[in-house]
């Protein structure tokens, strides 16, 4: 069995828009090294300063070096049929998968981390940086931060790790059914085992314990696994994957609880890597307010965030709609509701005259009973309801309720005649979370496909 003991060093931090200037293959027989090659590689773009500051590599010195396509068919036979160690090795691993497939190679490799190896093999360090490793067991690195010091770094380091290895860790993270060396270098391998095939809520964390990404599963164990599968190699996933250092995870009976879990947890945490959720809101909502004469006026207004909203709309035409049917329906005034500025289409109108609310004529008690007629009627309007629904084991029961057209909580129970009292009995029993128009939607199309799980209350 042959390994390819690899470090590169690159223009930045991920494949699809940075090349690479250096690069080392040290291939080890599984007792020493049998073969080394290196050289540096013209990326074709500027080098940053940072990356000079870093590595010592400067434009001047890769004026004559090859470009990656003239060095590809060699760095590809040299890695084809090896296994790929490297010391965070899918940084590595996507790079050159990335540039040897923009040169026409394919590159298939089972794959090895030494930082993850290290974790296991020897555990309780500081730190497990090649560096601060290196220093802690007292290997030599020279020329760190150049490609072939860190791969001639990184194969001692391997050296030792084959030594320590007697209980087959190695071989066992080879093996196909492993998928260890996809996963992130720092995220222990035990976290994704104790996952269940169950609906749910996860949480990425980053070194600190700060959550930094949440999402929903219908199973989640296949779920946070598909997270690292395949070698994108765009920044934001390669930053995110290096930032992953524990997950957790909350089971929910449904996978609709799941999604109510996860819109709920990601406006509360607001992680830095969930984006679509964040800009999930109505645009429009329909409010009621009392203007200075006394009179109740209702308005369609943009959506404001603390503010109590009697309807929600997706567009301005959509909420005009609604609110032209409440003045033809309970007769209000369409200059009062902000639908006209004159008063030649009010139904109190008439040779010229009006007699409605906007002209005074109308008195406000006439005119608040009509509209709180209207308000006690959108108010009737709105559902209450239960989704009774499986629970997150055999003998348990989920319930999910509506009230008044607005989602109240959830919770689970294991007794049949949970419901048989109404809602006022089991609100104690339920979680609380916030309504919305999203997770609102999400409800009412869940219990239209499933009347079955419905109960009116």
């Amino acid at each position: 069995m042959l390994y390819a003991v690899v470090d590169i060093e690159t223009t930045g931090g991920h494949a699809s828009a940075n090349g690479i200037t250096e690069v080392a293959i040290n291939i080890h027989d599984g007792n020493e090294i049998v073969e080394s090659y290196t050289t540096l590689i013209n990326p074709k773009q500027p080098i940053p300063v940072y990356i000079t500051a870093l590595t010592g590599i400067d434009d001047n010195m890769l004026l004559d070096a090859p470009t990656f396509d003239d060095v590809a068919l060699q760095i590809y036979q040299l890695l084809n049929d090896k296994i790929f160690v490297a010391h965070n090795v899918n940084f590595d691993y996507s790079f050159l998968k990335h540039h040897l497939a923009t040169a026409g190679y394919d590159l298939q490799c089972r794959k090895l981390c030494t930082v993850r190896l290290s974790r296991k093999l020897i555990p309780g360090k500081s730190s497990y940086s090649l560096g601060k490793l290196c220093t802690a067991l007292q290997i030599p690195i020279q020329n760190r931060h150049r490609a072939a010091g860190d791969a001639d770094a990184t194969s001692i380091l391997f050296n030792l790790l084959l030594e320590c290895d007697q209980e087959g860790i190695i071989a066992d993270m080879l093996k196909k059914t492993s998928k260890e060396q996809v996963l992130p270098p720092h995220l222990d391998k035990a976290s994704i085992l104790r996952l269940p095939h169950q609906p749910g809520v996860y949480y990425f964390k980053d070194s600190k314990g700060k959550i930094i990404y949440v999402g929903k599963a219908k199973d989640l164990k296949k779920r946070v696994t598909s997270h690292f599968t395949g070698n994108t190699p765009n920044r934001q996933r390669q930053e995110f994957l290096r930032t992953i250092h524990h997950v957790d995870h909350v089971i929910c009976g449904t996978e609709l609880m799941a999604l109510i879990l996860e819109a709920n947890e990601i406006k509360r945490l607001w992680p830095e890597n969930n984006r679509a959720m964040k800009r999930y809101e109505h645009k429009y909502d329909l409010y009621v307010f009392e203007d200075q004469n006394g009179y109740f006026r209702l308005a369609i207004d943009k959506h404001k965030k603390n503010n109590n909203a009697l309807q929600s709309f997706n567009s301005l035409l959509e909420g005009y709609n609604f609110l032209n049917q409440l003045v033809d329906k309970y007769q209000l005034c369409a200059k009062l509701c902000y639908l006209q500025k004159t008063v030649t289409k009010c139904y109190a109108h008439e040779n010229g005259q009006c007699f409605g609310a906007c002209s005074g004529i109308e008195t406000v008690s006439v005119y608040n009973k009509k509209l709180n007629t209207a308000l006690a009627d959108i108010q009737k309007q709105q559902p209450s309801f239960a989704l009774v629904d499986e629970g997150r084991k055999d003998d348990e029961f989920s319930c999910l309720v509506v009230e008044n057209g607005k989602f109240y909580g959830m919770g689970y129970f294991t007794d049949k005649d949970y419901l048989a009292d109404g809602l006022a009995p089991i609100k104690n029993d339920l979680s609380i979370y916030k309504s919305n128009s999203y997770i609102l939607n999400l409800i009412l199309n869940y219990a239209e496909q499933h009347p079955q799980k419905l109960y009116k209350l």
